[in-house]
């Protein structure tokens, strides 16, 4: 079996802020997070899971079936106007940081090239991968990405070797004084809303009526399970060597920007030099998938085609580039954009998370390929998590 559109989940989730956080949360709290990812992958696996077997069932993105199988007037015209705000506008103002993340890393590694040139240049070949509209070409693309983004972060933290203990220790749940916000930053950035229209959209794109369903979609789940567990695995190196390098000491401010520089010092020049590259590979793999996840999002919710070669699905897509190129090269603050996105993602991700609950569970809808009981239970945390969460970044956003 060949990994394929799960890795497009990996590279999509594993971005600059994910960086950030990860690194923050080893910086400020040790290993005492990583139960966190662990509760995140699952849940993760969990969600995507049930959006691709939506897709290979039945042949249909989330936003596709959302338009269809929302009868209510009022109701669709608000489920379009919520998609297309945390989605479509959303994926625009995160690609503002996809980009300048990418750039960072070169920067890192050439700094003798102007830093002027590196987001035009970033922004010119993920808008041609788009728009060649060959689905094949971009998927190689971003597993190879995937790949080198694995390879040089665990090659990283094999520099720092943490001790086993340390690290096993982390999986016992606990709440350091101060942690929450991050504990909920880390759920955040892996539990992305984009990914479920992304990883439902590429497999809807490959639906064939004849194939063995059944087959599909048990290669399906391995490829999510196994693609969203490496995901998991680059964010547990990159927490795991913030921890070493940084944890108890007057480090100052952690991020992506600056955590290949602090690095150099503690680990050499090796590790400053991995890190850039996999800040780059993050940076890169989630300015291409933001467009694309933006556009199957909008373009489901208006009914328009969800295929890559259509030319309103790369004009979304190219839009969404160009927005993120425009901010992050005449460094214009976003800030106003990404607010609202927040706000529409808070109240986006409880009901879509919901409804695709609902929507897999339907006879009518998935045919023999429903969920089972025990899969619901499973998921029922999940949801009650995600409400949770939702909540906190509304009440934070508006108080």
């Amino acid at each position: 079996m060949r990994l394929g559109p799960g890795l497009l989940v990996t590279a999509a989730f594993i971005g600059p802020g994910t960086i950030t956080t990860a690194s923050v949360a080893g910086a400020n709290f040790g290993f005492a997070l990583i139960w966190t990812l662990l509760f995140s992958v699952i849940a993760t696996i969990l969600l995507q899971s049930m959006a691709a077997r939506l897709g290979v069932a039945t042949g249909q993105d989330l936003a596709q079936a959302l338009r269809a199988h929302i009868q209510t007037p009022l109701f669709k015209s608000l489920a379009i106007f919520l998609v297309i705000s945390a989605i479509g506008v959303g994926s625009a103002a995160y690609e503002a940081g996809n980009l300048s993340g990418a750039s960072m890393g070169l920067i890192e590694i050439f700094p003798q090239v102007s830093s002027q040139l590196w987001t035009p240049l970033i922004a010119f070949f993920s808008a041609a991968l788009l728009y060649s509209g060959k689905h094949k070409v971009v998927e190689n693309a971003l597993i190879l990405l995937v790949i080198l983004m694995s390879l040089v972060f665990i090659s990283t933290l094999g520099m720092a070797a943490p001790s086993l203990g340390d690290v096993f220790a982390g999986f016992i749940p606990s709440m350091p004084e101060g942690s929450i916000t991050t504990i909920l930053a880390l759920v955040g950035t892996t539990i992305v809303p984009y990914n479920l229209f992304l990883h439902s959209g590429v497999l809807a794109a490959r639906h064939d009526s004849n194939s063995d369903m059944q087959k599909m979609i048990k290669q399906t789940n391995v490829d999510t399970g196994l693609s969203i567990t490496l995901g998991g695995v680059i964010t547990l190196a990159i927490l795991s060597t913030a921890s070493v390098a940084f944890y108890g000491t007057d480090a100052g401010q952690i991020s992506a920007a600056n955590m290949a520089v602090q690095l150099e010092p503690l680990l050499g020049d090796a590790a400053h030099y991995f890190f850039a590259i996999g800040l780059f590979a993050a940076g890169l793999t989630s300015a291409i998938t933001a467009p694309l996840a933006g556009a199957y999002a909008v373009c489901g919710m208006l009914g328009w085609s969800n295929n890559m070669s259509n030319t309103r699905f790369k004009g979304v897509a190219i839009v969404i580039l160009l927005f993120g190129a425009a901010v992050a090269s005449l460094g214009l603050d976003p800030v106003a954009v990404i607010i609202f996105a927040q706000a529409a993602n808070g109240l986006l991700l409880p009901i879509v998370s919901t409804y695709l609950v609902w929507l897999v569970n339907q006879k009518g809808v998935m045919g023999n390929y429903t969920n089972s009981l025990l899969l619901n239970l499973v998921t029922l945390p999940v949801l009650i998590l995600i409400f949770g969460l939702s909540s906190y970044k509304l009440i934070s956003l508006i108080f």
